[in-house]
């Protein structure tokens, strides 16, 4: 018996409807690409006709997919694709684009999870939908309690990605996207919440982008989100907005920091902004309108420093400040494929299309997680 004869009807039928949907087909387009009436891929994809390994061949390479993907016992399918046409039809290319890969990534995440008996464990906290009333209070106190809960407190936020991927259980994914897309998220009942954030953009803006789609997570979670420059100013991006800027600098920590510094002189410096900014490990121009927000300074502070031809870069140099990466924590999905290829569990081959990766980019990754003997095993106690 081969593999095709092998596998039910209805579960193939399912996987090609959902790699259909992911390479952006109609039933017709995908039909009369393999030269086959429309009605019989609706057959096909509802399990009710079996089909021919000559019309899998010609259907896989129309997808983009492999046979082994289509077929490969262990492989995840996930339809997060359906969840954003639903949600708006006339999505352009590089949203179409982002979204597929965010649905290849999360099926390869869940199914590596599974080759290496690692479930991803998840602490989501509760829902919190927007309220009427002030959105400014409204995303400083969501954004306190999650700090609470995450054991920061008031400290700056360090490593961002593990705090959320850990500790939450949100799974993030990081690659090149379209320069006016910043991020999407999407949740599934079945794999979680997961977002893909665009690795081109500068690391400040991305850590922003994540905690920008950690807030839609937080009030209206079932609800996908693709964040791109075009955005409408809804009430609710105007929520997240604020609270992605609360979560870096808690009101009552910049407040206090502020003091701190200008009590014994009653002045405030530009030193003294630069200072706080590496602190909080966020952007000059962040703290200084988030200082202007809270009133602490004048609004147009920091235009009028830029005007006047403050130089931020050399100015850190100066002070000493370290420019240390906001994002250096591997990737898990990294990580997790890297012990994966070790162990024998999937091949070069395997990875390269589950990650939609070349294969050069692929050996360079899993290559930086081999370092002599920091994979040795250490005894453990007895």
């Amino acid at each position: 018996m081969s593999t095709l004869d092998s596998i039910d009807p209805l579960k193939i039928g399912e996987r090609l409807r959902i790699a259909r949907s992911n390479a952006g087909l109609t039933q017709e387009e995908a039909a009369k690409a393999i030269e086959i009436s429309r009605p019989t891929l609706v057959a096909v994809e509802q399990g009710q006709r079996k089909i021919r390994a000559d019309e899998l061949r010609r259907l896989a390479a129309v997808l983009k997919t492999s046979i082994n993907e289509l077929l490969r016992d262990t492989a995840v399918h996930v339809d997060l694709t359906a969840k954003f046409r639903r949600l708006d039809s006339k999505l352009n290319k590089p949203a179409e684009e982002a979204i597929r890969l965010l649905n290849r990534l999360a099926s390869a995440s869940v199914e590596i999870e599974a080759r290496l008996n690692r479930k991803q464990h998840v602490h989501y906290p509760q829902e919190r939908p927007i309220q009427p009333g002030n959105l400014e209070e409204q995303a400083e106190d969501i954004a306190l309690d999650l700090r609470h809960r995450l054991g920061l407190g008031l400290s700056p936020v360090g490593d961002i990605v593990s705090l959320i991927e850990i500790e939450l259980g949100i799974r993030i994914f990081f690659r090149p996207l379209h320069s006016s897309i910043s991020g999407v998220f999407a949740f599934d009942s079945a794999i979680g919440a997961c977002m893909l954030i665009n690795s081109r953009h500068p690391e400040e803006r991305q850590v922003l982008t994540i905690l920008h789609e950690l807030g839609h997570f937080l009030c209206t979670r079932s609800q996908p989100d693709l964040v791109s420059d075009d955005v409408e100013s809804a009430r609710e991006e105007r929520f997240v907005t604020l609270f992605a800027v609360a979560f870096l600098m808690p009101a009552v920590a910049i407040r206090r920091k502020f003091q701190e510094v200008t009590i014994s002189t009653g002045k405030f410096t530009p030193r003294y902004l630069f200072l706080i900014a590496n602190y909080f490990r966020v952007s000059v121009e962040s703290l200084a309108r988030r200082l202007e927000s809270l009133k602490l300074l004048p609004q147009g502070t920091f235009d009028s420093l830029r005007d006047r031809g403050l130089a931020i870069e050399s100015s850190k140099v100066a002070l000493g400040l370290s420019s240390a990466p906001l994002l250096s924590t591997p990737s898990r999905l990294m990580l997790m494929a890297s012990e994966a290829y070790r162990g024998g569990l999937l091949s070069e081959g395997q990875l390269a299309e589950m990650l939609m990766l070349d294969r050069v980019e692929l050996r360079k990754q899993l290559d930086s997680f081999q370092s002599g003997q920091i994979d040795d095993a250490i005894p453990l106690a007895t």
